[in-house]
């Protein structure tokens, strides 16, 4: 028996991404994918098992493919700056992508979740972890980071869904920046309400692991806590 080598697997996977874009996912075939990779069916089954393995492979391609495109994206030194590009971003690989795109997002596998989407879940999470250290959060970061992805990946499907020329051009950004409004303050907040208590509150429990402070870890745990309900009350 042949050995299937790296270059192999890569065939095929690029064999059923070029099927996945032009006839979505029921044009994933193992027949036809193996066809157009010019390999035997027996190769395929070996690597990926069955269609499901094969498109659960084709995912977490297009999730690296994904992460690729936000690894190019420099940091701007503005955090809040930076999520409303990788928002941008976001959208933009999804109309760019729409085939990959709903077989990453509009098809749930909690349980399948490719190392690539939990990474780029990281990327998100340190840049709100940023806001937070530079008192720019409203809300606890990992709250942040739910109402992001939901409304990113509701505004990309819907206009995914949406015939090109019927889609609203605004859109995206007019969602992007009530999200970004709700979750941030401005670069300089100077007023003491309670978004900004809120904001001083995750500014205090982003650091205070990174710095020396005379507290022992059941009290820091119980400080976090604090920090925490003070913020989600704001």
């Amino acid at each position: 028996m042949p050995a299937v080598t790296a270059s192999t697997r890569e065939r095929i996977l690029n064999a059923a991404a070029d099927l996945l874009a032009t006839g979505g996912t029921e044009a994933v075939s193992t027949r036809a994918v193996a066809a157009a990779a010019n390999v035997q069916a027996p190769t395929l089954y070996r690597l990926f098992g069955d269609k499901q393995g094969l498109l659960d492979a084709v995912t977490a391609h297009g999730f690296a493919s994904y992460l690729a495109a936000k690894k190019t994206l420099a940091p701007t030194g503005d955090a809040i700056a930076d999520l409303a590009r990788g928002w941008d971003s976001h959208v933009e690989f999804g109309l760019t992508h729409p085939a990959f795109y709903v077989l990453m997002y509009g098809v749930p596998q909690p349980e399948r979740r490719p190392a690539a989407a939990e990474e780029a879940h990281q990327l998100l999470m340190g840049l709100l972890e940023q806001a937070a250290a530079a008192g720019r959060l409203r809300t606890p970061a990992d709250a942040a980071a739910r109402l992001i992805l939901a409304t990113n990946t509701g505004v990309t499907l819907s206009l995914i869904a949406t015939p090109s020329a019927d889609r609203d051009p605004e859109l995206s950004a007019r969602t992007r920046d009530i999200v970004l409004a709700a979750i941030s303050t401005g670069p300089e907040p100077t007023d003491t309400t309670a978004a900004t208590l809120a904001s001083r509150a995750l500014a205090l429990d982003a650091t205070l692991d990174d710095n020396a402070h005379p507290l022992s870890t059941t009290e820091t745990a119980l400080l976090h806590e604090w920090l925490q309900r003070i913020a989600a009350h704001s």
